[in-house]
């Protein structure tokens, strides 16, 4: 009678253990590239990070800054040049280790790296120092008033443990190489890494000793983390139960989803804008049938290619209305973007016009390298401008594959002709200027693979960083925008649209930035 009542009480304690724990099932188009939390700067992978990982400011469901590592920030009295920060008390990262000024220092060299994706965010700062435990000062090369802007997923790693586990180099990704870094994690966030399998699962747990317990709602205990890059696949596993929350419903699918009884569909605006890039800076290109000279470095081209484009048919046919028609490669939320700028035109006789005037009115071939699992409709989109360029005489041949192999052909300067959205978490232009626009080198442009290159243009980008008169920074941002669209330095497609599905339990609304944070999401 002793043993078995033992056993029932261990029985109702367990159950009442399950019926505590709410499991998140999450599952989107693409994985996380790494666990480096400097490796990449990318939302997916920035994405799996918050949830181990935490910067020092983040911004909220509603795109708000928010205090997390650091409780308070400010410019120091006594000099311009340096941010002040004031650093959260009682933190521990996962391993047990105290969380104190010199993991930020730390994180932030780290950041700075050859081979960190992070650096241009820090190249204003010249030195980040520890002034005790908890206050660390930046030393910025003149005043930089957007420096908390640039920090919002900038990841604070443990030195120890980076030190114990040879990780205190960021891994090169672009060399294929692979760190104990970018397969394990110990951050300071509400969950820890249980297990992981890239492109198949990754389970977290929550984190029972996160500073942030009583002032979140932390009510998911368990994330499973799946990625399925089959839209029908990733939709029916939302309607059979599989998975309790999908970021990327595709848009053929919203009806049938928010139609299912204890389903929903939640839509935002998303800050990020879809583009194509053209290799525009080199004097003969691979991917064509042009011999010795480069199509694309003609700015008629470059124009006539924009005209064919017919943005409004891809909102319609290709996104079913989920999408803004873009003419610049700046979403609304950033500052600088201007209604003026984001005009969209779609003239076939100007564009057939163009390419005489070029001397390629007979057209020419060329291909179009597309990602599959990362944009909304991504090949699809693609897809379709492949016939919209076939109208003024330029074939495309179409080449798209996951995003862990599209996005290396950018980086290495290994395609004429591609595909990428980019979002702007700081919410400024010199984010886009900084990664996109400036020649690329060590320190800036190290996405701008159109080979654009133009140094009277790279000054007023990085006098942005230190310009304290809004009303003339504002005014070197409109300067610059002009240069980029007269130059047609990249072919603007639209503003995405989020589309979240979740089951009815799920309580959270839509971030701009598409990075749900799961310490915010309530289990009804």
């Amino acid at each position: 009678m002793k043993s078995t009542g033992i056993l029932a009480v261990a029985l109702l304690a367990s159950t009442a253990l399950t019926a505590q724990a709410e499991t998140l099932r999450w599952a989107r188009a693409g994985d996380s590239l790494t666990l480096d939390p400097h490796a990449q700067n990318e939302g997916p992978t920035h994405t799996l990070s918050h949830q181990i990982y935490e910067p020092l400011i983040i911004r909220d469901t509603s795109g708000e800054f928010e205090a997390a590592l650091a409780t308070d920030w400010a410019p120091s009295e006594d000099d311009p040049n340096i941010w002040v920060f004031n650093l959260r008390e009682g933190v521990s990262f996962h391993d047990g280790a105290d969380f104190t000024a010199e993991d930020v220092v730390f994180s932030i060299n780290r950041a700075k790296s050859e081979d960190s994706d992070m650096k241009e965010l820090l190249n204003s700062i010249t030195e980040v120092r520890a002034v005790d435990d908890y206050t660390v000062e930046f030393v910025t090369d003149g005043p930089n008033p957007i420096l908390p802007a640039n920090l919002t997923n900038l990841f604070m790693m443990d030195k120890g443990w980076a030190e114990a586990n040879d990780a205190v180099d960021v891994q090169d990704m672009e060399g294929g190489e692979t760190t104990y870094a970018a397969t394990n994690a110990n951050g300071t966030g509400p969950f820890t890494l249980v297990s992981r399998e890239p492109d198949v699962r990754t389970v977290l747990e929550q984190n029972p000793d996160y500073w942030g317990m009583d002032q979140f709602s932390m009510e998911v205990t368990e994330i499973i983390y799946t990625p399925i890059q089959n839209a029908a696949t990733r939709v029916a596993a939302l309607l059979s139960g599989e998975v309790d929350f999908i970021q990327d419903v595709p848009v053929q699918d919203l009806g049938r989803v928010n139609d299912t009884d204890g389903l929903v569909v939640k839509t935002a605006p998303q800050n990020r804008t879809i583009f194509f890039g053209l290799n525009l800076g080199a004097d003969d290109i691979a991917n064509d049938d042009v011999e010795g000279e480069n199509p694309l470095a003609n700015v008629n081209v470059r124009r006539a290619m924009n005209l064919a484009i017919n943005r409004q048919a891809i909102q319609q046919v290709v996104m079913r209305g989920q999408s803004e028609p873009a003419g610049v490669i700046a979403p609304p939320f950033v500052n600088g973007w201007t209604e003026e700028l984001d005009e969209v035109t779609t003239d076939l006789e100007e564009a057939r016009s163009l390419m005489e005037e070029a001397g390629y009115g007979d057209g020419f071939s060329i291909q179009l390298d597309c990602p599959n699992d990362r944009y909304v409709n991504d090949e699809a989109i693609c897809q379709a401008s492949v016939g919209m360029l076939a109208q003024i005489g330029i074939t495309v041949n179409l080449d798209a594959k996951p995003k862990a192999q599209h996005f290396p052909l950018i980086t290495n300067d290994e395609t004429d002709f591609f595909m990428l959205g980019w979002g702007v978490p700081t919410y400024d232009s010199e984010y886009v200027f900084n990664f996109l626009v400036h020649t690329r080198g060590d320190e800036r442009g190290s996405w701008n693979a159109t080979g654009y290159s133009n140094p009277e243009l790279d000054e007023k980008i990085v006098s942005l960083a230190s310009e304290t008169d809004l009303e003339a920074r504002n005014a070197t941002i409109a300067e610059i925008w002009n240069t980029v669209q007269d130059e047609q330095l990249y072919l603007p497609l639209h503003h995405q649209v989020l589309n979240w599905g979740m089951t009815d339990s799920v309580g959270i609304e839509v971030s701009p930035e598409d990075d749900p944070k799961f310490k915010y999401f309530e289990m009804n």
